[in-house]
């Protein structure tokens, strides 16, 4: 890498682009190049000019997480930080797990977006603080070698299982599953357990989002029951 960092803005804002291009033409080691509207046009800019590091908004029209994966896959010496406005937790765990180095919030302050760029063609991780304070939150260091890599497939639930994750995300123990299912405990803490591996998840509260998410559990029923036994 030469002592300019060649920057690529993924956003289908192009205010988004100018913003940053104001921002990055007082800096002289930072050469922002033209915007990619789409994963297409981020193909194309890719495949013909030299870049180091893609700031992408993958929630933006046109982008998604498995656009972090294309990119990373087809162009190894490519970095991304993700730049996107407040997200859950899960969501920038799995733009992690999909391999984005560094990530920031589009209401950064300037030196933190341009510090981003910096401390990633480096080689570095740089998150701002709202981003750790975020993940933490999930109970995940994003620094922890153990994030496995995003992939792409679809995630497949067993009847058994996804009547397993309505009862966790209805705050029902594990012993109380097993009484209603006429399951073990083992048994349960088994599904339980490849419940988790299979939504690359490590706790009972990322369950319960991919639960009210997934609409397998009343949201409502979920928040105001006052018999729900608490989460393990």
């Amino acid at each position: 890498m030469s002592d300019v960092v060649d920057v690529v803005v993924a956003d289908s804002n192009r205010l988004i682009g100018l913003g940053l291009d104001a921002v990055f033409k007082a800096h002289a080691d930072i050469q922002l190049h033209a915007q990619a509207t789409d994963l297409e046009s981020l193909i194309d800019r890719l495949d013909s000019e030299q870049i180091d590091v893609v700031l992408m908004d993958f929630t933006a029209k046109g982008f998604s997480l498995e656009s972090i994966a294309t990119v990373i896959n087809r162009y190894p010496n490519v970095r991304v930080v993700a730049i996107t406005p407040d997200q859950e937790g899960t969501t920038i765990v799995n733009a992690l797990k999909a391999g984005v180095t560094s990530y920031v919030k589009k209401d950064c302050d300037f030196d933190e977006i341009i510090s981003s760029v910096r401390e990633t063609a480096q080689g570095s991780k740089f998150f701002c603080g709202k981003i750790l304070e975020t993940i933490r939150q999930v109970d995940i260091n994003p620094n922890d070698q153990s994030i496995e890599k995003f992939s792409c497939e679809p995630i497949y639930l067993s009847a058994r299982e996804q009547e397993i994750i309505t009862l966790i995300a209805e705050g029902h123990t594990n012993t109380s599953i097993a009484e209603k299912l006429f399951l073990s405990p083992h048994t349960v803490n088994t599904h339980r357990k490849n419940i988790m591996q299979k939504l690359g998840v490590k706790n009972t509260a990322s369950i319960v989002m991919y639960a009210v998410k997934s609409n397998l559990v009343n949201v409502n029923k979920f928040l105001f029951s006052s018999g729900a036994a608490p989460i393990e």
